[in-house]
């Protein structure tokens, strides 16, 4: 396996632990408005998505009307909701050094907006290794699980999609990967990872940030 020319990592779950409050949070608005719903069913089939595609799939799909404002909202509660508790996945700043050394070009691309980003890998102290080169879904026409987002990034730093790698956490992330002709490395470590979903959408599997160095040849 040839050393990546870029490797693209996505911010939620993969360098930040926010899937959980995230996900209860939207378990409990999604509730409130009438759309019965567990924790551990958003975690699984919302994670790695957009609000915005979130609300069109539930809206296409039941009679259930989150609001005009309803992504608006959210993104204005994101600030309280990661005001304390989150964290840098473990591990993951090691592997970020490892790149940074060996001279490999990285950014991040998320479904959330750049303005989430800055708040969680705040948080964390990434933000100074990432804020030259974010990519988010608002970006681009649609969001993961298609490939718009990783080709734009590849595109915008100047790489071909074969010389690119993606880093994921999530099933919708690695369809995207895939769907974008990267080759995906798929984090399940969180408990509420969907392993099969991941194996089935293409992705090469890892549970600790650790393994990665050895998994991807950087040079």
């Amino acid at each position: 396996m040839q050393s990546p020319k870029l490797v693209i990592f996505d911010c939620d779950g993969v360098l930040v632990d926010t899937e959980n409050l995230a996900n209860r949070r939207l378990a409990e608005w999604l509730n409130a408005a009438g759309f019965e719903t567990t924790f551990e069913y958003c975690r699984k089939n919302f994670s790695g998505r957009s609000m915005a595609s979130v609300q069109k799939e539930i809206e296409a799909e039941t009679d259930v009307r989150l609001g005009a404002d309803f992504v608006e909202r959210w993104n204005a509660g994101l600030p309280d909701l990661f005001a304390h508790g989150v964290e840098a996945i473990p591990h993951v700043r090691d592997f970020i050094d490892k790149v940074r050394v060996a001279g490999v070009a990285y950014c991040v691309a998320s479904s959330a907006r750049i303005s989430k980003m800055h708040i969680t890998l705040g948080q964390t102290g990434l933000l100074p290794l990432f804020e030259q080169a974010m990519f988010s879904s608002t970006m681009v026409a649609r969001g993961k699980p298609f490939p718009d987002l990783f080709l734009h990034a590849a595109k915008t730093m100047g790489f071909a999609p074969a010389d690119c790698i993606v880093i994921e956490d999530s099933v919708a992330g690695t369809q995207a990967g895939i769907a974008a002709r990267m080759r995906v490395f798929s984090y399940h470590a969180d408990p509420f990872s969907d392993p099969e979903g991941l194996v089935k959408a293409g992705g090469i599997l890892f549970d600790d940030m650790r393994e990665l160095a050895g998994l991807v040849p950087i040079h």
